[in-house]
């Protein structure tokens, strides 16, 4: 690869510039030895990617600097200059232009190194290859604060390290073993300790890191693909990969600072002939879901067929992992709207974790008057009366009235924070109902939710109203993170995923699990795949 662009000596070639250090930036540079396309090029490209999101290149410097050299290598740019949703499919494309009836994948030859996750670095992964193979300022970001933003808030420190999410996610989409879409991982690193796999007082006593696709708002593995595979959905702005464009370089894989792409670099364990139409193609007829044809990139997708009410709109605004997890840590929905699941989350933490657990103790609306019928309107006779009511419980129903939000926006759909809010909030009017005044100051007393009986930890907490009361009362009752932060935020990707709880220190490590990836029937590891594998260099028969 040459460039008639000079390089910058700040950001020579022969430097590390990819966020999981020199030994993951040495092996993606053997992945693209191995295959047909300009590796150089591909290396360089992805270094500068990030150099865009970071704002020490614009995007219209990188796409200058590398024009020429992508049409010599591909015979087309189609980097993103607009939406890829408004693509022309017949101007000519490297895809348009080629001989003859054969598809895309008869003309493409493709290396035979794989890729996987290794171990655990400063807060995401490395990646291996087969040992043998056979063959400083974030630039600014602008999104539409109006439109949908698909995203999650994740509570690592609820986390209970079960894996249900992985194991939903492989059932969902069928990706082949070890080449996670969804990864759960123990760590340690100096500064904490997670305890031994088999010596261990509770499964929170582990650090974990839930590692998805971010969905990048400023994606740079969408900034380095010659033909829109790799792309940014206007609908919800998911990141995706069109299977029947995408041309395997491999690209998107040094670009990504996340190591959460995966080349499909054998026949996939599931026939084609298995998967759902409706799972595989998103509203736009692109196939872009489901684990993904030899020869080309997958990785998490935030289910578009679900998003899309292609299996029905009571899956809309949800996904597989989401669904799965029994300790409710991952929040899925739109997070450019207050009223939804991970903002709501991420905004009150303490108040959202009281929400899943209260609500799941009370008893049932419906069925909770004639529970009550012959009962005094006291506090002590309905505790006595009725199974899952006590004070504390009680109080912290009112709480949760007391603290109750008006938003200007619904929730969206598939929301479960709502539901479970109205849940609660339907007890405590079924209660008033029934005669317990649970507005009185005696009554709110005797919960111990006024100002004048507050007694908080320290001097530093201090209460003015009975709603800061009611707040304290959660922080009391749940054990809420302290702590918030995004995957490499200083880098400005801007990602659509929050974590709360201890972000992975520079030298953390994977550390066994409570739970193993064997005994729920996953890898961890796509090495251990890949070392007993081998495959051709022919084309794939279509």
């Amino acid at each position: 690869m040459s460039s008639d662009e000079p390089i910058d000596d700040t950001a020579a070639s022969d430097e590390t510039f990819h966020p999981l250090g020199e030994a993951w930036q040495d092996d993606l540079e053997d992945v693209l030895d191995d295959t047909e396309y300009d590796a150089e090029l591909g290396m360089e490209m992805g270094r500068d990617a990030m150099r865009v999101t970071e704002g020490e290149l614009s995007e219209e410097e990188f796409h200058e600097r590398y024009h020429d050299d992508v049409m010599e290598e591909f015979g087309e740019d189609g980097r993103p200059i607009d939406s890829p949703d408004d693509v022309d499919e017949g101007s000519g494309s490297l895809l348009s232009s080629l001989a003859g009836d054969e598809s895309r994948r008869e003309v493409l030859k493709k290396g035979a190194a794989g890729a996987g996750i290794a171990s655990l670095g400063w807060g995401a992964v490395d990646q291996q290859e087969p040992e043998e193979p056979a063959v400083e300022d974030p630039g600014e970001v602008h999104p539409d604060e109006d439109a949908t933003q698909w995203g999650m808030t994740i509570d690592l420190e609820h986390c209970d390290g079960c894996l249900s999410c992985v194991t939903a996610c492989n059932a969902e989409h069928q990706w082949d073993e070890g080449a996670n879409w969804m990864y759960v991982l123990a760590f340690e690193d100096g500064q904490v300790e997670s305890p031994e796999p088999d010596d261990y007082e509770s499964v929170h006593d582990f650090n974990y890191l839930v590692r998805p696709c971010q969905h990048c708002t400023d994606a740079p593995c969408e900034k380095v693909c010659p033909t829109t595979a790799r792309h940014t959905r206007d609908e919800g702005g998911l990141v995706l990969t069109d299977y029947e464009v995408c041309i395997g370089c491999r690209y998107c894989q040094v670009a990504c600072p996340y190591g959460v792409n995966y080349f499909q670099w054998e026949e996939p364990d599931v026939e084609r002939e298995e998967l759902s139409e409706e799972g595989v193609y998103d509203y736009r007829d692109r196939p872009v879901s489901r684990r993904a044809p030899r020869g080309v990139m997958s990785k998490c997708v935030f289910d578009p067929a679900r998003q899309d009410g292609n299996h029905g709109e009571e899956l809309v605004g949800t996904t597989a992992c989401e669904q799965a997890c029994p300790p409710s840590v991952i929040q899925f929905g739109d997070k450019n709207n207050p009223n939804s699941d991970p903002q709501r989350y991420q905004n009150n933490p303490a108040r959202a974790r009281t929400l899943i657990r209260v609500s799941t103790g009370l008893p049932s609306p419906d069925e909770l008057p004639s529970m009550l019928e012959g009962v005094d309107s006291n506090l002590g006779a309905v505790t006595d009366a009725v199974d899952g009511l006590t004070e504390e419980s009680i109080a912290l129903a009112v709480a949760v009235q007391l603290t109750q939000e008006e938003y200007e926006q619904e929730a969206p759909a598939g929301d479960t924070l709502p539901d479970q809010e109205q849940t609660i909030l339907d007890v405590v009017s079924t209660l008033q109902d029934h005669g317990l005044d649970l507005t009185s100051e005696e009554t709110l007393s005797q919960l111990d939710l006024t100002v004048d009986q507050f007694e908080g930890p320290s001097e530093d907490v201090e209460v003015s109203t009975n709603a800061d009361v009611a707040q304290e009362r959660f922080e009391d009752y749940i054990d809420a993170p302290e702590e918030e932060f995004e995957l490499l935020a200083d880098i400005g990707t801007n990602p659509n995923v929050t974590y709360l709880g201890k972000q992975p220190g520079p030298n953390a490590h994977q550390v066994e699990g409570p739970t193993s990836y064997e005994e729920v029937g996953m890898l961890d590891r796509r090495q251990e795949a890949l070392d007993d594998r081998t495959v051709g260099l022919g084309l794939r028969d279509t």
